[in-house]
């Protein structure tokens, strides 16, 4: 039987060197072997279209109203602030899909042609690239030879080795690339939902400074939803999150107004 108290140094081995020794002792039948445990309460942190998302409906938000406010600042008619407002959710709208679009498609054939790289490799030098993520496994702990011993498994199957690879050295799953068309539409849709929130109160006929303090109200109640959201995600604290996003749109508010009522329509 072997003793996984300590090594042949005298060393207690690491915990995945006792995990790999536990599932290779011959006396042990499958259903003796530890049972792997599965932590099901992990979340994607690598952006996709939860981040289209959020970055949608907060540059919507943050530019429109920006620029509605400015609007008003200088005076024009309520009809123009109108205008203002759906022809810069439009065309922020559209300008963010295409950027997200063209970002999504460029990091997509960027990581197609490295995976392309590593296939050639793959096939040409087998047996560097055994050593190479041989050299892989005992960084995360794993003894010589059972990581040598892995290696040999995993490169037993071209497709197998491919996606091992392209995981380990670029971080990346060869079959699971974000889609630009699903990250351009979701960014659409949730700047112009961000972007037209603050010009609803410049149709329903009020006068004076009603439209803008409405306006405003929208967006600090919708920059506080978007940040606690973003705080609840990253489970950070949610009531700094809020007063972030809060700030943000404040600031933002208070400056396009100033320049707008400073500089009026006579520039």
């Amino acid at each position: 039987m072997v003793n996984t108290d300590v090594n042949a140094q005298g060393q207690r081995p690491r915990s995945s060197q006792l995990a790999f020794t536990e599932m290779t002792r011959p006396d042990l039948s499958p259903k003796d072997l530890p049972k792997p445990e599965l932590h099901g309460g992990h979340r994607p942190v690598s952006g996709g279209l939860a981040r289209a998302a959020v970055f949608g409906i907060n540059d919507g938000l943050v530019s429109n109203v920006s620029l509605i406010l400015g609007f008003a600042g200088s005076g024009v008619d309520s009809s123009i602030v109108r205008l203002a407002g759906l022809a810069g959710a439009i065309a922020g709208g559209i300008s963010m899909a295409a950027g997200e679009w063209i970002s999504v498609s460029a990091q997509n054939e960027m990581v197609e042609r490295e995976v392309a790289v590593e296939r050639r490799e793959l096939a040409r030098n087998a047996v560097a690239e055994t050593a190479e993520l041989a050299a892989m496994y005992e960084d995360h702990g794993i003894a010589p030879d059972t990581a040598r011993a892995a290696a040999e498994d995993v490169m037993a199957s071209p497709e197998v080795a491919l996606r091992v690879h392209t995981r380990e050295e670029l971080g990346v799953d060869p079959h699971d690339l974000p889609s630009a068309f699903n990250a351009a539409a979701i960014s659409l849709v949730c700047f112009l939902f961000g972007a037209l929130l603050p010009v609803v109160p410049w149709f329903t006929g009020a006068t004076g400074l009603a439209p803008a303090a409405i306006s405003i109200s929208i967006g600090v109640v919708a920059a506080a939803f978007v940040g606690a959201a973003i705080g609840r995600l990253a489970e950070r604290s949610i009531a700094k999150s809020v007063a972030r996003q809060v700030i943000i749109v404040l600031v933002a508010c208070a400056v396009t107004y100033s320049i707008g009522e400073l500089v009026g329509v006579n520039v």
